[in-house]
Parts: C-alpha cells; structure tokens; sequence
C-alpha cells in the first residue's frame, strides 16, 4: 500500500456532520491503490457495539482516490477507524497510525489502539445553509450597465447607453432599471440576483464606497432598494447584495478625517497607517492590491466593527436574502463570525458567499460563510468548454479534487459562475462559438451548487477583461441570440423543476472524449453528456431507455445499453426512465 497517500483529518471535510444524527466521513488513498476501504464506526462509550460498513469510492484526481460514507447515529459520541485492502495486504488505519490486524487489542488497549474520534455533535456547530440554495437560480448584475429606469438619477456626464466602457465613465444605470425589467428576469426563469455594490462610492463599479449606510444616489435610494427587494420577492426572485468591508473608498468620511488631521484624527486606528503624516505617494498605510484609492480597515477595531456591522444590519433588514462579500480572504476571521451572527440574527435563512479565488475551506466549516463564488470551477470549465487545454477526464478530475475540499453543505452553496464583472466573457473565451457556451452552460446548471448567470450572456453578449466586460444590456431583442435566450430559459427550468440537479449526488462517468457526470436522487437520474469536440462521438450509456430533457428526444437501450451519438459540440441531459 501507497501509506503516504492515506489521509484523514477528524473535525474537517473529512469528518463532518451533516445534521444532528447524520455524519460524514471521508478518507484519502492513492489512486487505483486500495481495493476496498471499510469503516469501524460506533458509541466510544459503547465500543463493543461497533459497526462495520463500506464506504463508497467518490471519484478521483490526478494523484488520489476519495471515499466516503454517511453514518447515522443513535448517539453522536463517535469513535471510528478505517480497514484498508489491497490483494492479501490488510492494515488497519487509526489516530496514531497504521496496524497490522490482529496485534493489539482492539477493545481494551487504549495505549496501543487510538482510534479516531468525533466526541460529541454539537447542533450549533453544524453548518446550516439556507434552505433555499439548492434551487437557486442566480443571476449578476452590474447596475450601472444594466438599465436606466430614471434618467434624472444619472450622472451629469453620462455617456450614451451603447457606449464603449471605461474604468472611468458612466451610463446611467440603477436600481429602477432593475424593477423595471423584472418581468423580463421572470421570463429567463431567475430565482435570484446577485447585485453588485450599490452603496454611494465616487466610481462606476461602487467598490470604493464612500458611506456605507446611503445607497448611492444614481443608483436611488432606501426606498428603491426596498420596493426593489418587495417586487422582486412577489415574483419569487431573492436579492443577494455586494458588500465591500475589508476597504472603502478614498472619499470615506473617516479616512478624509485622518488624512486631514493625521495623528489627532479620532479615526487613526480605523486604518493600518503605518507612519504619520499619512503619505499618498508611495502610500503608507495599507489599502487594496496596489495604490492609495482604496484604504484598507482595521477590522480588529471595535469602532470599526461595529459601524460595519450597524450597516449590515439597516441594509438586512430591508429583506435581502443574502450578502456577496468582495475580498473576503483579507478579512480577520472573528470579523466574519461576528458578520454572520449579525446576518442570521435578522434573516435566519440568508446566504453568505465570499469572494475567494483560491482553497476557501477555513472560511466554509459554518461559522463564518455558506459558500464562495467557485472561480476554481470556472478556470477548469475555461480550461475544457473554451481553450481545450484540458480533456474530459481532466476536467472531472478537477471537479473531483473541488468537491472534496469541502462538506457538502458548503459545495451546495458555491456560486458556479462562467463569467463575472471581473472576468472576459465566456463567449469571447471561447472565440464567440456558441456551442462551448451552451456546453459550458449544461454543465454549470447540471452540477451541485448554485448557477449564476451573469447578465447579458443569456443573449449573446460579448467582451473582453474588466472593463470591457462591463458594457451596456443591449435591451434591442433583434440584437439578441434569441436560440441562446431559449436554450438558457430551458437549463434554469429545469434546473427548478428537477430534483436530482438540487440535491442529487454527484458521480462522473467520462469515457473516451465525452464527459458525462450522473446526478442520483431517490429513484430519479438523471446524466448529463456533453461532447465538446468539432467531431461526432458516441457514447455509452448502461440502461434501456432514456429521455433528452433538453430536446424530449427518446433513446432506447439493447441489451441494457444506450449508445448515443452526439454531433459536434453538443450535450444531453438524459432522464434515465425505468421499464415496467
């Protein structure tokens, strides 16, 4: 056995509980080194009374098989160890190591038998995400691109809507332009939106806000965001605002106060000045990535926390369903905790994502965020749908390593995204060939966690980086990729009215140069196949009939086997159908 690939870590993603009574575990092992992994389970109190049960291979990554099994428990004092196979070869794996069965006493020997533990399931400690994520239907907007409902908000140097994007210009859109076109994200199919900031701040993009506790004034004001928050909720559409707390802006109030009177500012140790006078070239004091235009806050300030936190409270209580929180990695973690205290004291079952581009497991264990918005995903699905710089089995072994990062409850509440304010659109990554979008787009609304949209891609809309990404809606229908609007309006609906895309498990089954991944609920599958070549492939399904959810197309199987012909650039999601 390969022994320096084993893992486990109790209290981690490797142990975790899913409720009160139900617990997780997982274990780390080579790939294709072990033949079976078993696990010891039961009452360490009780240890006489233990369990053995299989656990199930998850899938693998380059490097590592994973395998998990879920436990119910009678009692939630757990002591556990796992039996690993491979030929003859038997070990067994506990706290302290690796042992041979058979060499020590298993029920008595507590010195030379440690077994792992989980001493006590506490309720407070379980993650509990919103109840609502696993239908989710999201969808970003940046709101000054988006729609001008109100001219006479806009800027005196508005720009024609249609323009070309700067990093310093403005067109006019705001939060009346949002109500206005609700309709219309009725029509799509969305179930919730992702704005990005619209507290008052000096630039277009709003993430150097200025006062946290005034909506800007182009975007409207209290009253709009709450008739906003009213009429989007009587379409069953929630609203998941930006909120930008590890800087603000270079207008700040506070920070003007302390550049104006440096050490006798009340507000010095609002910020992380590093000398006095305060210097703006080179700065000295610390801010976002590079330059003095966005000064960052001393979280660990008292004062600090709680004007934050007041405004988060004013703002939750307008009934916002969720925050999206920008730079979220740079932000001390008790600041977080108290964050989320504050968020689920007002709104019990609210969202919150971080915004984090690399491993956020320290963040997703319940006491800080529900999710992050999963770039890990989409720099795999830019790597497979739009460049081919990677195959299907590649791709599925990216998502595999993803996946296990994390419990499940934080991996339903990602926010998979192919794009973003702060990404080229997918469309241009892929060289403006739809068909990789379309791909791209089966898989994102296939695959566990939360699709989000963002704005505008529903319809053919295109761009390269930041800012170009950020152009004018192009509200002009005979502008619109109306195939692609269609074909966008199907994945949300299905993805609302299938259970198996909600709170499915996820398994791969890639083969040759098609990747499939098969999403199981109760006696409901359902298996998504895309083929992302310029050829046609066939592929192999086990079963004897099947339904394309996408085209209602039928297939029936021989011999318990569907063999399917996929054209270029093409995907199915099929309904596996039982035959009485």
């Amino acid at each position: 056995m390969n022994l320096q690939a084993i893992l486990h870590i109790p209290k981690s993603n490797y142990a975790y509980p899913v409720s009160g009574l139900d617990f997780r575990v997982r274990l780390r092992a080579g790939r294709g080194d072990l033949d079976s992994v078993r696990l010891v389970i039961g009452n360490q109190y009780l240890w006489e009374t233990r369990e053995e049960f299989p656990m199930e291979k998850l899938g693998s990554d380059g490097l590592f098989d994973y395998y998990q099994y879920e436990y119910h428990c009678t009692d939630t004092r757990l002591g556990y160890y796992f039996l690993l196979k491979k030929g003859e070869e038997e070990l067994i794996y506990t706290e302290n190591g690796f042992l041979e069965p058979g060499s020590v006493d298993i029920d008595h020997d507590r010195i030379g038998f440690v077994h792992f533990q989980f001493p006590f399931i506490n309720g407070i400690d379980v993650h509990k995400k919103p109840s609502w994520v696993n239908s989710a239907v999201f969808y970003q907007i940046f709101p000054e691109r988006f729609c001008n409902g109100d001219p006479s908000l806009s800027p005196e140097t508005v720009c024609q809507w249609g323009g070309k994007p700067d990093r310093m210009n403005f067109f006019g859109g705001d939060l009346p332009g949002v109500i206005q076109k609700l309709p219309y994200l009725s029509e799509l199919g969305v179930n919730a939106l992702y704005l990005t900031p619209i507290f008052e701040a000096s630039t277009n993009h709003k993430y150097d806000t200025n006062d946290y506790t005034r909506i800007d004034p182009h975007f409207g004001d209290e009253s709009t965001l709450v008739e906003l928050v009213q009429k989007a909720h009587e379409r069953g559409i929630r609203i998941m605002l930006d909120g930008v707390f590890n800087h603000c802006g270079f207008f700040f109030r506070q920070f003007q106060d302390v550049l104006k009177h440096g050490e006798k500012s009340p507000y010095r140790d609002w910020f992380h000045i590093k000398s006095f006078p305060v210097t703006l070239d080179p700065p000295n004091f610390d801010g976002f990535a590079i330059g003095p235009y966005m000064p960052k806050f001393n979280t660990e300030n008292q004062e600090v926390m709680e004007y934050l936190l007041g405004a988060v409270a004013k703002w939750t209580r307008t009934g916002i369903d969720g925050w999206r929180l920008d730079v979220a990695d740079e932000v001390d973690a008790h600041f977080w905790r108290e964050f989320r205290k504050t968020v689920r004291g007002i709104n019990p079952d609210a969202v919150i994502i971080g915004e984090n581009w690399w491993n956020a497991e320290p963040w997703l264990r319940g006491d800080q965020f529900d999710g992050v918005m999963n770039y890990a995903v989409q720099r795999a699905s830019v790597l497979y749908f739009a460049e081919d710089r990677i195959g299907p089995k590649k791709f599925e072994e990216s998502l595999t390593e993803n996946l296990v990062r994390y419990t499940d409850q934080a991996n339903d509440c990602m926010l998979n995204l192919l794009d973003s304010h702060d990404t080229a659109r997918f469309l241009n990554t892929c060289g403006g060939e739809a068909g990789r979008l379309k791909n791209a787009a089966v898989f994102q609304y296939t695959f566990v966690g939360m699709p989000c949209t963002y704005y505008g891609t529903e319809i053919g809309m295109t761009g390269g980086n930041d800012p170009d990404c950020r152009r004018t809606f192009d509200w002009e229908e005979s502008h619109w990729n109306r195939e692609l609007f269609e074909f966008y309006q199907k994945l949300m609906a299905l993805r609302k009215g299938q259970k198996a895309l909600q709170y499915g498990t996820v398994r791969f089954c890639s083969a040759g140069e098609v990747f499939a991944m098969e999403r199981s609920c109760g006696e409901d599958t359902l298996v998504t196949v895309v083929n992302n070549t310029d050829g046609e492939q066939e592929f192999v399904l086990p079963g004897n009939r099947a339904l394309d959810l996408l085209s209602g197309a039928g297939y029936t199987g021989e011999a318990g086997k569907i063999r399917l012909k996929l054209p270029a650039f093409s995907s199915v999601i099929l309904k596996k159908e039982t035959v009485q």
